[in-house]
């Protein structure tokens, strides 16, 4: 088993490497106070942006980080934020509209390629939405994959995000998908990750996983190596493993149980252990396997709808629409499923007197 980083390859899958046998246990953390990072969700309201409810969601979150003492970001562009149907003109005034309102927090913008198109990759794609998002004093950004840049071989993976870092100026992500998010995507082997985890202007990355343990194997691997790459989970199916490590969320669940994660990240640290933290574990999972359904193709891009309708419920925005050009909308009454959802995790956050947590 390979478990030095001189004997990666190109080639080399996670399955011939030690970083694939850590167990969760073994990496269990409870001093770090890993920051949540929200994959904050802009709002509709007569097919234009509510930047109304887009302010108060925002208010509400902070609120609840600050209750529990989490450091938080806001994740603005990224596919809660309905990415790929922005206009570059929309894509800049979500940033614009966010600082006018909110001096202080960290951003975290989204980044893909604008226009791709054909086989090839051109790393000046991803310059537009850069250049945009570089404009904020207090911003990170993340590389989101494109079909052009996952289908390269290792090798010019590696060279394409580090033609891409040429461009960057702040501190940077690098965001890998599993298939079960589009059938194309392709994760990062440890080889790539390895790469990409020593180069100066990533100083982490997301994997959003649903099948296969990536996140384990990130954070064992560079843990072990001691790497200066934070790894950011993705994983809206498996929330409770990232607070257990120690390590950053970056995910759209964090917007839709934001008080009851934050929460949990307080109950799980050393100085504020709460064993019933564990039961908050299993009521906000339940709550976000709903919101992340699998569709009859495999498919939770839905789920942007499914948080709009628990947020209208909590009483923090107006509508349930969704972007009008966005066609991942839930079929039937979502409002009576996403109601009954909340049952469990309401009661839970009752019982544990979290109090911005409550129907409107």
């Amino acid at each position: 088993m390979i478990g030095n980083a001189t004997d990666l390859k190109p080639e080399t899958n996670w399955s011939e490497t030690i970083w694939a046998q850590a167990t969760e246990e073994s990496l269990a953390d409870h001093k770090t106070p890993a920051r949540l990072c929200v994959a904050t969700l802009l709002p509709f309201r007569n097919q234009k942006p509510d930047w109304e409810g887009f302010e108060n969601s925002i208010n509400w979150m902070t609120k609840c980080a600050e209750a529990a003492g989490v450091e938080i970001a806001f994740v603005l562009n990224a596919d809660t934020g309905y990415i790929f149907n922005l206009s570059p003109e929309l894509y800049a005034e979500v940033i614009q509209r966010f600082r006018a309102a909110f001096s202080s927090p960290k951003i975290i913008c989204g980044v893909t390629a604008v226009g791709a198109s054909g086989d090839q990759f051109r790393a000046e794609w991803y310059y537009p939405h850069l250049d945009i998002a570089q404009t904020d004093s207090n911003v990170e950004v993340m590389i989101m994959t494109s079909k052009q840049l996952n289908q390269l071989d290792p090798e010019r993976r590696r060279d394409a995000y580090f033609e891409i870092a040429e461009h960057i100026k702040v501190p940077a992500l690098a965001h890998a998908l599993e298939p079960a998010f589009v059938p194309w995507a392709t994760p990062f082997n440890p080889w790539l990750l390895h790469e990409i985890a020593n180069h100066e202007k990533y100083v982490g990355g997301k994997i959003s996983t649903l099948d296969e343990p990536h996140l384990l194997y990130w954070a064992a691997m560079c843990r072990d190596l001691k790497l200066n790459f934070s790894p950011h989970s993705g994983d809206d199916f498996g929330i409770a493993s990232a607070i257990k490590m120690g390590l950053p969320l970056l995910i759209g669940a964090g917007v839709s149980a934001c008080p009851l994660i934050c929460e949990a990240r307080k109950l799980w640290l050393k100085d504020s252990y709460d064993s019933r933290v564990y039961k908050l574990f299993e009521a906000f999972q339940s709550l976000e396997d709903s919101v992340f359904r699998l569709d009859d193709k495999g498919s939770a891009a839905a789920y942007k709808h499914s948080t709009a309708v628990v947020l209208q419920l909590l009483g923090l925005i107006a509508s349930s629409e969704i972007h009008p050009d966005c066609p991942d909308i839930r079929p039937g009454d979502e409002h009576a499923r996403m109601k009954e959802a909340l049952i469990r995790p309401l009661r839970v956050a009752e019982r544990l007197g979290i109090d911005l947590f409550k129907l409107a």
